[in-house]
């Protein structure tokens, strides 16, 4: 059989994230959505920036995900920042809830995207940093952007 090759589109992409925490493991999920919140996915309405995951009753919920409403889905509009549930294996569920039980690791959403014609959102295991992490990165950040600008300089001449 051939395999379909499956594009992904990225919808929403969560870089604070990646400020705040040590992305320790990656993980894709599922998302449970109405057909108007899909409709308002496509035109690309949705932000994860100040949202987060947790686990209750054996299923992962995430909050705070923001999808804009549809302007034509009048009645089936769903509230914007509902709380949605994530679609994970049993499995992969108890894994995340062993994790999460140690000191300082949270779930947090990395990036809600298209794969096929499914909605996905990219979980990451993480533990916050400190302040003078935080630092380090912003260092790091503006060596590199003067790394690349020397470059590019020595390159013109």
């Amino acid at each position: 059989m051939a395999d379909k090759k499956q594009t992904v589109k990225m919808i929403a992409n969560n870089k604070k994230a990646y400020f705040d925490y040590f992305i320790e493991s990656k993980l894709e999920a599922g998302i449970e959505l109405f057909g108007t919140e899909v409709k308002s996915l496509r035109m690309g309405k949705c932000s994860v920036k100040e949202s987060f995951i947790r686990i209750e009753h054996g299923e992962v919920y995430v909050y705070g995900m923001h999808i804009s409403p549809y302007e034509k889905g009048n009645i089936f509009n769903k509230e914007p920042l509902r709380v949605r549930r994530l679609l994970l294996h049993k499995y992969e569920i108890n894994k995340l809830m062993a994790q999460i039980q140690q000191k300082g690791y949270t779930l947090v959403p990395l990036s809600v995207y298209f794969k096929g014609s499914l909605v996905k959102v990219e979980i990451g295991l993480a533990k916050g940093k400190k302040l003078y992490d935080k630092r380090e990165t912003l260092a790091k950040k503006d060596q590199r952007r003067e790394a690349e600008k020397e470059f590019k300089v020595k390159n013109l001449y």
